[in-house]
Formats: structure tokens, sequence, C-alpha cells
């Protein structure tokens, strides 16, 4: 293996690869390209770079198309190493760092894994993640338009996009650079540059947004009072703190919690010291996703006569006709560096159910990935009647608080709905997983009950989803204790229900 210059691994990693495009249905991506930089976090200076072509394993991948897309030909990757042959330089390259890129969480952290994965070894495993498009996104907001790395550097006047790994990576180190300064500077005098809004960091460009219309026809948002207050105060602390606006873009290490959360804006003395930052990413976390482990409790023995004597952890789970629907009430609770997030109580507790005898509409997706590129597993259900009643009641008041607190996101209904007899409504649940060290489980606890028979905890291979997908088929049944959770991220919000356990009947 090549052992890199430094032993700590505190740098930050940007990297970028280029692939092949697919060009029909079910075709994997090629790995044409590897990039990256080790970047000091206190001075964001480059300490040392790699790059590499690739040659894929079948080079008939390399169509007109991904030619088109990054330049790189079959006769420019002949003679280069395959992934297989530089494996161990990027396994040290990535391994135990806090990686950076745009558009990393969903393309370049998947694409690492399937690559190792080919080669049937273990992936290399983030300190934490940065990415840059969604962070920016909520963060910067949308004044520069998509917010393609492309449309970023027109925008800062960086020049043009090659989409060759390294100079991609270079480009995407001095985007954050120029948007995390814009954020100190709008942070230390935020009433004048939200007052002028051509800083306003919730510009948005969708005809959604609550805010006016400009005269270039850009919508904008303004912040309200409270906004203002909380920037102040935020950027008074963060002189006392001595952190760095840069950690407004962070994602902290927590695998589930990737996608649903915004950092606050911190300032400090020095305006490129991001030491504090490496702490930060290993105790903070956002909410892509749940994280949180629940007390695991007995895994003993689960009878339906029993169920009312629930373990430690699960008692204060409610069957959705325990609800007192004039108790259910919602409220802003103190997050992230100043932030606030919605929380759903039921008398004055965190409302969380009990559902028995779900029915699986739809079996394990796995489209979605955490900021490590493993799968976000979920699966859809039909609601009961009396959990619809309580979902809707929540949804709507959850919706209400998030308009009046001046967020301008979609908000997405926590029941989907379609017309026609035969469509209930459904719901759909998520399955977080979290890694410790180089294991990757299921935070879900799992249990498989036969028919008349007491419920047995699963011991499912090490994150092994064909394993749970072929349990989890359409028509089985469940019994699903889960939490509820509002999100608000890249102008999406709504309520993600959180499988805390599982319990799939088999018969």
């Amino acid at each position: 293996m090549v052992v890199s210059g430094s032993s700590d691994r505190s740098e930050i990693v940007f990297f970028d690869i280029e692939t092949t495009v697919p060009t029909r249905p079910g075709q994997g991506f090629g790995i044409l390209e590897f990039g990256s930089i080790l970047v000091c976090p206190r001075k964001l200076v480059e300490l040392e770079s790699y790059s590499t072509l690739l040659r894929p394993t079948d080079l008939s991948l390399i169509s007109n198309l991904s030619v088109r897309s990054n330049g790189i030909s079959k006769d420019a990757v002949l003679s280069s190493p395959t992934f297989a042959q530089i494996a161990d330089r990027v396994y040290d390259i990535l391994h135990g760092r806090i990686w950076a890129g745009h558009n990393i969480l969903r393309f370049d952290c998947a694409r690492i894994r399937e690559a190792f994965a080919e080669i049937n070894r273990p992936p290399p495993e983030p300190k934490g993640t940065i990415d840059s498009l969604a962070l920016l996104t909520q963060r910067f907001g949308r004044r520069a338009g998509d917010m393609k790395m492309a449309t970023l550097a027109t925008y800062f006047g960086l020049g043009q996009q090659t989409h060759r790994s390294l100079d991609d990576v270079r480009m995407n180190l001095e985007v954050v650079k120029y948007c995390a300064t814009v954020l100190f500077l709008e942070s230390s005098l935020p009433d004048i540059f939200t007052e002028n809004s051509w800083v306003s960091p919730n510009a948005i460009t969708r005809s959604r947004s609550n805010g006016k219309i400009s005269p270039d026809g850009m919508v904008m948002s303004t912040l309200s009072s409270v906004k203002i207050e909380n920037l102040q105060t935020s950027f008074s602390d963060q002189r006392r703190d001595g952190n760095h606006p840069i950690l407004s873009l962070m994602t902290p290490n927590t695998a589930d919690k990737v996608p649903d959360q915004a950092e606050s804006n911190i300032a400090g003395p020095d305006p490129f010291d991001l030491g504090i930052m490496i702490d930060e990413v290993e105790r903070e976390s956002l909410p892509l996703d749940e994280t949180n482990e629940e007390e695991s409790g007995s895994e003993s023995e689960f009878s339906t006569a029993a169920e009312s004597k629930a373990p430690t952890g699960y008692a204060a789970f409610l069957k959705p006709v325990e609800v007192s629907m004039p108790s259910i009430r919602v409220s802003l609770a103190p997050f992230y560096r100043g932030t606030q997030r919605i929380q759903i109580l039921h008398k004055d507790v965190t409302l969380q159910l009990r559902c028995n005898h779900l029915k699986v509409r739809f079996g394990i997706n796995r489209k979605f990935v955490d900021f490590a590129g493993r799968p976000r597993l979920n699966f859809v259900v039909d609601a009961t009647p009396d959990l619809c009643e309580v979902l809707d009641a929540c949804d709507k008041l959850a919706q209400r608080l998030s308009l009046d607190s001046g967020s301008s996101s979609d908000w997405r209904p926590v029941l989907t709905r379609k017309a026609g007899f035969f469509n209930s409504p459904t719901m759909r649940l998520q399955i977080p997983t979290v890694a410790v060290g180089n294991v990757a489980r299921w935070v879900t606890e799992i249990y498989e009950k036969e028919s008349s028979t007491t419920p047995h905890r699963l011991v499912l291979s090490r994150f092994d989803v064909e394993e749970l997908d072929a349990m989890l088929t359409p028509g089985t049944f469940v019994d699903v204790y889960l939490s509820l959770d509002p999100y608000d991220y890249q102008q999406n919000a709504g309520i993600r229900l959180v499988a805390k356990k599982l319990i799939i009947h088999t018969n």
C-alpha cells in the first residue's frame, strides 16, 4: 500500500472522478480518471495532488457520448492502469480523511464504493464529508443559477470547467473559498447586505419562493428580523469561538443525517482557519438521515401479549389509536450552532409511533445514497386509516410552522395519495445505516416473526441489501416502531419516517 506523507489524516481531500456515460438501462459506469488534492484545513492550501487516467475493464463502455462528455477516448486510456492497480493509492488518499467535492454524495462516493466492490475489497470510509453542491445550494442560495460547477466558476470569474479530475477539484476548492468569503462578509454586516438583497443568502431562482421578483427576474427572499438577529448573534459568537465561515459548508460525520440540515455561518479572526472543523465533523450531525440509535432494549422475547410491556426505549411509542389529536403540537427546537428544527410533540413528549400489521406495497429502494455512498434504503407500506389521521395532523402543523418560520422550501406530504379505488395512501419508511470503522450496519433493529411465534432478532450478513430485499417483498406484513423527523434541505421539506425497530412477518 502506498503511504502518504501525513499520519494524522487531518487533511481535507478534494476529489473527483470522470466516468463513462451509460447508454442503455442497467449499464454501469466505468471510471476513466481519478484526481485529488490534499488541503490543509487551517490555511486552505494544497499540500499534494494525485491524478491518473484509468483503463476500464470493458473498453466498449467508452462511447461517443462519453468522449463528448469529458474528452477521454479509448486511445487515451489504452496504456493507463486499471482501478485495481491503483486501488491501494486511492484507499490511502481517501480513508479516514474528510472528503470534499461537488455532488460527491450522489455520484463520486457511490462510484468509489462500486469500484472497490468489483475487486472484492472494502471501500475507504470518510471522517466526514463536504458536498459543495448540496450545502452551497442551501447556505449560498441559488444566486449563481443552477449551482453546477461550471455555473459557479462563471459566476466568480474562475474560467471554464474542463471536466478533467484534477482541474475540477482545484476549481472546486476555489469556489468554496469564494462562497465562504461571501458568507463571512454577509455575517459581518447582515443588516446592510440583507437590505441590499443582491447578496441575500436566501436568494433562489424558483418561482415558488415567497419573496419578490428583482428587476433582473431573480426571485429574492428577504430575511425576517429574527433571522437577522440570529446572524448578528452568530457573528459575535463566532468571533469569540475563533472559527471559520466555511464550517457552514460542513456535512457532519453521520451516515444518516446527511441530507436535511444546514449549518450556520461561522466567522473568526483568521478568515481561513479551519482547525476547529476536524473536531466538529466528528461531533455534529445533519438530516439527510437519522443516525442516533434508539436504546436497543431487550433482545429476548416479544409476544403479542407482552407488547404493552415493551423494552426500555420503546415504551413511549404509541399506537395511532392512543394518540389524542388535540395533544399534538409542533415547536422549533435548538439544533446546530444557532439553527433550529421542527419537533413534533404529543403531550409535550416527542411523538413516536408503533404501527402493527402494515402491508408492504413496494420493496427496498436503493436509489439514494448517504455521505459515504452507501445505499439509503427505504420501502413503501400502505397506511391504515387511523395512522393516516395522525400523520395528516402532524403534516399540517409542521408545514404551517415551516412557512411561518420563513422557509420557502417545497413541502412534501408524508403520505402519498393517488386517485383510484384500489390506491390507498402509502408512506415511505427509512432504514438508516451507520459505519463503525470499515463496517457498515443497520441502525434499525430488525426482527423476524413466524405465525404465532415470538419474534427473534435477525443477524443479517454485514450490510447485505439483497438479504433484506428478499424479506421485504410486496405483500409482506410488518410491525414498525417509527420516529417522525422533520427536515428542510435543498429547498425540500417534510417529515421523514424512520424505522427504529422492524418486525417482519414471514408467514
